[in-house]
């Protein structure tokens, strides 16, 4: 029995890349798609924003003198190429999607509508959408939470390779302490980075929360939209 109805599922570019990190790997895409369809299969709507790091990095080619808000045109379009990747394997698997771009480019998705939008989540389809914002200057983190916003989610779900929120690294240190519950608060408080400030403080003015957990622990998503104890959850 799942606790939500329709949830939106923050991923990053790297849960789509290859041993080396970089590129797309299908075969890890189809891995992604298939905690995808488990979540779908339960009932319950998904969208999904992802990144691109595995693509370009746009901090990079601001470190080596680019302009700003190209430097974010390109990490955009690196978006639509991985949510374009994990629509195939999607499809592959049965799953109904469409790719929807902030960015027009009508040969490879439709125009993010939200109207729209909402009408593919309740048809039953996977809605990937991409093109962040379609604005530079804000994160992929900030147009999953605009995005949960706009498609009336009940839930972020931030999936990353960390089975929580860390007060330090815990790659780093062992003993960093995991935490269960966090309020937006805390966590900017604490710059624990758990999304982007704008992203958390949007997330904050709308109660909508934020649940970070590792999607590569078996079952993980299941548990989430189960309402099941797992990871971190950041509330009021």
């Amino acid at each position: 029995m799942a606790a939500y109805k329709r949830v939106l599922l923050k991923l990053g570019g790297a849960s789509m890349a290859p041993a080396d990190g970089f590129g797309v790997d299908p075969d890890r895409a189809e891995d992604v798609a298939h905690k995808v369809q488990q979540v779908r299969d339960l009932g319950v709507e998904v969208a999904i924003v992802i990144g691109a790091g595995n693509i370009w990095r746009g901090r990079e080619g601001i470190e080596l003198g680019m302009e700003r808000a190209t430097a974010d045109y390109m990490g955009m379009l690196g978006t639509v190429i991985n949510s374009l990747a994990l629509m195939d394997a999607l499809e592959r698997i049965g799953v109904d999607t469409r790719v929807m771009s902030a960015i027009e480019m009508r040969a490879v998705a439709e125009p993010y509508i939200q109207r729209r939008a909402i009408r593919h989540l309740e048809k039953g389809r996977v809605v990937v959408l991409g093109a962040g914002t379609g604005n530079p200057y804000f994160s992929t983190d900030t147009a999953a939470a605009l995005r949960a916003m706009e498609i009336g989610a009940e839930i972020l779900i931030k999936a990353t390779k960390v089975d929580g929120v860390y007060e330090a690294d815990p790659e780093i240190d062992p003993n960093a302490k995991r935490f269960d519950r966090l309020t937006y608060i805390e966590s900017l408080n604490m710059r624990l980075n758990v999304m982007d400030a704008t992203a958390i403080s949007l997330c904050m003015d709308n109660e909508l929360p934020i649940l970070v957990l590792d999607m590569w622990q078996p079952d993980s998503l299941v548990m989430a939209v189960r309402g099941e104890p797992i990871g971190t959850l950041v509330s009021e």
